[in-house]
């Protein structure tokens, strides 16, 4: 297997709930229970939270998880894990691939980064990512559903990503009910770091400007994304995925996980 990292970025500055990281949910912090959820199916010594803030360095410093400080201002969670390898790996020869662990997926199943890393090997891809089958219309017109065109036939669950957009794809002309489906990008990546390192050098590009979707500018310079189709990422399907917003905090509070 790869030498892989595995590397949480996170934050404070959310807009839709401030300090996320550090809201409490059955006693321990979001950020402490994704760490937590990483270190069970990877070796700790391979798992790191990379921080935009000093708050989420002392939270995490109390689990004795390792940690690098990035800049506040850096523009993504994408740029946060390329700064953090610059530290954990300066001179590119401990880690091969990484795994970018959301740090507000509470709730996502850690087993599925694994999977991620083989569909990277197998497919000798840049990029690999996850998706799911979408069949209701509303979802499917949902801008904030990214979706996934992807070739697959009958029984394929991956395959090479042709492109991801907010609008509706494919486009289902004759009207087929059983091609009224469409895949959901789901925001979890495995990169090949030299290809991560070579996104990051490239200028933001034209259709990733006008869909505001970041994967678009390794397509426009010719990286391979692949992606897993899976039923589910969850490890407890009622929960919510992640916490993004007060409503969701509520929610988690529910379950424990």
């Amino acid at each position: 297997m790869s030498n892989v990292a595995i590397v949480i970025p996170t934050r404070l500055g959310s807009t839709r709930l401030p300090n996320k990281p550090l809201a409490v949910v059955n006693g321990k912090t979001v950020i402490q229970h994704v760490y937590e959820h990483a270190i069970a199916v990877h070796p700790k010594e391979d798992v790191y939270i990379a921080a935009g803030d000093q708050e989420i360095i002392q939270e995490a410093q109390k689990f004795n998880a390792q940690c690098v400080l990035t800049p506040a201002d850096l523009p993504s969670g994408t740029d946060r894990i390329v700064y953090a390898l610059s530290k954990i790996d300066p001179d590119n020869t401990k880690y091969d691939t990484v795994v970018n662990f959301q740090g507000d997926g509470i709730n996502v199943d850690p087993k599925i980064n694994l999977r991620l890393v083989q569909l990277l090997e197998k497919t000798n891809a840049d990029w690999v990512t996850v998706g799911k089958k979408i069949t209701n219309p509303q979802d499917i017109q949902n801008p904030n559903y990214v979706k996934i065109a992807l070739g697959l036939k009958p029984g394929e669950d991956f395959g090479r990503a042709l492109y991801f957009s907010r609008s509706p794809i494919p486009f289902n002309r004759d009207g087929d009910k059983e091609k009224n489906f469409a895949y959901w990008h789901i925001g979890i990546y495995v990169y090949k770091i030299s290809a991560l390192k070579k996104f990051i050098s490239c200028p933001v590009g034209v259709l990733e400007a006008t869909e505001k979707l970041e994967q678009l500018r390794a397509l426009e310079n010719g990286m391979s994304i692949y992606a897993l189709i899976v039923p589910s990422i969850k490890l407890i399907e009622d929960a919510p995925t992640d916490i993004n917003t007060p409503e969701e905090l509520v929610e988690a509070q529910k379950f424990k996980f």
